[in-house]
């Protein structure tokens, strides 16, 4: 599967940039949200803003953004079903290859000495998990990336082949399910916590 397009907003920003770089060095179109977008943008690679992918601006202090059929169709579609691809054209949806996103910090969050409940519950990440999961179920045709550690080597394989093979895209989606099942068990247990007092 070549990478034409890669969805990048990540909370940890380690290694972005270079990652963002080296994407756009090997013609992949990169879409960005916020914070991260920036990030790209004042490092001189071209980015392109979420909002201009969904005709729609972030609302809700960033709540609503990724949330989008501009962007899961996009990110869902499965390629080689004619119906997926009629849809796609029909309703001018641009797939995204490559989903590369981490989490509100929510672990470091409740961490914090003092933490108050309402700042717990803001860092409950709505619409990363949703692109994540939307990626991984599509791994036979999206790349999903949420451990930094995996730039260097994904970038390699998309700067050498275009994309990743098959075995990777399966191994990532699993690290991605893994994420977001640790993720999820850790506001549970915050929440358990609540309910106990």
């Amino acid at each position: 599967m070549k990478i034409k397009r890669a969805l990048i907003s990540v909370s940890d920003k380690t290694g972005v940039v270079e990652f963002a770089r080296q994407l756009n060095a090997a013609g992949v179109e990169i879409v960005s949200t916020g914070g991260t977008m920036k990030a790209i943008k004042e490092a001189g690679i071209p980015v392109m803003y979420v909002s201009d992918v969904t005709g729609f601006p972030e609302i809700m202090d960033g709540r609503v953004k990724t949330l989008n059929p501009y962007i899961h169709g996009g990110i869902l579609a499965v390629r080689d079903n004619a119906e997926h691809v009629a849809a796609m054209k029909e309703h001018k949806i641009t797939g995204i290859d490559m989903v590369v996103v981490n989490l509100y910090p929510f672990r470091q969050t409740i961490g914090k000495e003092g933490v108050s409940r309402e700042e717990a519950i803001e860092n409950i990440d709505i619409g990363g998990p949703a692109m994540i999961r939307a990626a991984a179920k599509n791994f036979n045709f999206v790349t999903v990336v949420v451990n930094p550690a995996r730039y260097g080597e994904i970038a390699a394989a998309v700067e050498k082949d275009g994309g990743v093979s098959d075995a990777l895209r399966l191994q990532l989606s699993q690290e991605a399910f893994q994420h977001t099942a640790e993720y999820d068990a850790c506001i549970q247990a915050y929440l358990a916590k609540q309910i106990k007092g």
